[in-house]
């Protein structure tokens, strides 16, 4: 089937009228567009990312490069990226892909529901001989993304195999703000962290979070909510999170901007992204046939 007539199929399958429909989007890739009384959104197939959430009446809340490179095995550069298996580099093997396989691997589009709190879409996709190339682990991984007034994912791996399974995750979101040198993240205060720019030395963080320099702090042992002020666009995203111990704040800065091929000149002082995560020494554990689920709301108030 071409990838036409794939997204004619899914949208006559999954498609409500006037709510929700699947349709062709950048390079062609399949995607789900939303459009309800709540909020306009998007997520596509390739990696299940989130590229859009706005909420009725309201500017865009997520970040997306102008220089994504939207094709078949390459990263969507903005939106909410899934990281799994792995963070970051894998460990001992420099060719595996950064943050994972799953973010350039195509989903499979499980169900549209439209609900009281907004349009659930659910994605899934599961091990096979190409991730088995990268990580031994056999696995089903499922994202529920749930756009109304507030952007609900959740996260959800289940062991399918014999032998633990031992994992990081990340959503990885890109908070478009304003200008990220003027914004604060507070909730954070106190909370010990490792500096991934300084040689991951461990560290307190002391009032409110600036950004000031190239920023990749991984804070551990936090669950509680974290708020972005930006007082530019006069709005907090908050970010709320279960099942997740780790929260990782990251902004590339200038001289390491330059070096990436798919953001923007410039677009580096356009986001800051703060994750829910599992990395780390907070690695999920799971034993054959059990389930764990890490969830991220995202909501937003004016000021």
């Amino acid at each position: 089937m071409d990838a036409l007539s794939m997204v004619t199929e899914l949208d006559r399958r999954f498609g409500i009228p006037g709510v929700a429909r699947v349709s062709a989007g950048n390079g062609a890739l399949p995607r789900a567009q939303i459009t309800s009384s709540l909020c306009e959104g998007e997520i596509y197939l390739h990696g299940a990312q989130v590229t859009s959430w706005k909420p009725a009446g309201e500017d865009e809340v997520l970040f997306l490069s102008t220089k994504s490179r939207w094709e078949e095995g390459q990263a969507i550069r903005g939106g909410i990226p899934i990281c799994f298996p792995w963070f970051r580099a894998k460990v001992n093997d420099p060719q595996a892909p950064a943050h994972g396989f799953v973010r350039t691997k195509a989903w499979q589009l499980e169900s549209m529901v439209e609900s009281e709190r907004g349009v659930v879409v659910s994605m899934f996709t599961e091990s096979d001989e190409r991730t088995r190339r990268w990580w031994p682990g056999s696995f089903r991984l499922v994202h529920r993304a749930t756009f109304g007034s507030e952007l609900s994912l959740e996260l959800v791996c289940t062991n399918t195999g014999t032998t633990p399974l031992r994992f990081e995750e990340a959503l990885h979101t890109y908070n478009r703000v304003a200008d990220v040198q003027e914004v604060r993240l507070l909730g954070l205060d106190t909370v010990r962290f490792l500096d991934n720019t300084d040689s991951n030395h461990e560290k307190v963080q002391s009032g409110d979070v600036a950004i000031v320099s190239q920023t990749d702090n991984a804070y551990l042992n936090i669950q509680n909510a974290v708020d972005l002020l930006d007082p530019h666009m006069r709005r907090r995203i908050r970010l709320r999170k279960a099942n997740s111990l780790t929260t990782v704040v990251w902004n590339p800065w200038r001289k390491a901007a330059k070096g990436m091929r798919d953001l923007g000149d410039g677009e580096w002082t356009q986001f800051l992204c703060a994750e829910a995560s599992n990395i780390l020494d907070f690695a999920v554990n799971l034993a054959p046939g059990q389930e764990h689920k890490m969830t991220a709301i995202l909501s937003l108030a004016k000021f």
